[in-house]
C-alpha cells in the first residue's frame, strides 16, 4: 500500500485535538479501517471526510458511538439508493430514446 495516502492517527488526533481512542472506537464499530505499519497506526486518506464528519457528530453534536454508527449506516443506505435511482433513470432514458427511434 502506498504510504503517501496514509494519515498517521497520532498526528491527526493532535491536529484535531481529540483522543486517539475515538478513532480506535470508530474502528471497533467498523466505521474506520486502521492500518498498522511499523508499530504506528494509520488510516487511508479516502476515509478523511467521513472521519471528520464523525468527529463533528460526536464532539459538536454530542452524538454517541451507537448514534454515529446508525447515522453512518443510514447515510450509506441513502447513497446506495441514490446510485440505484441514477442507474434506473439512465436505463429509462435509454429505453425512452429507443422507443422514439
Amino acid at each position: 500500500m502506498n504510504s503517501k495516502n496514509l494519515i498517521r492517527i497520532k498526528q491527526f488526533c493532535v491536529y484535531h485535538e481529540i483522543e486517539d481512542t475515538f478513532i480506535m472506537e470508530l474502528n471497533n464499530y467498523g466505521l474506520v479501517e486502521i492500518i498498522v505499519q511499523e508499530e504506528d497506526k494509520y488510516f487511508h486518506s479516502k476515509q478523511l471526510p467521513d472521519i471528520e464528519k464523525m468527529i463533528r457528530l460526536h464532539y459538536d453534536l454530542k452524538i454517541n458511538m451507537e448514534g454515529i454508527d446508525a447515522i453512518a449506516h443510514l447515510l450509506n443506505k441513502i447513497e446506495n439508493l441514490q446510485q440505484n435511482l441514477i442507474t434506473a433513470q439512465n436505463k429509462l432514458r435509454l429505453f425512452e430514446h429507443q422507443q422514439t427511434e
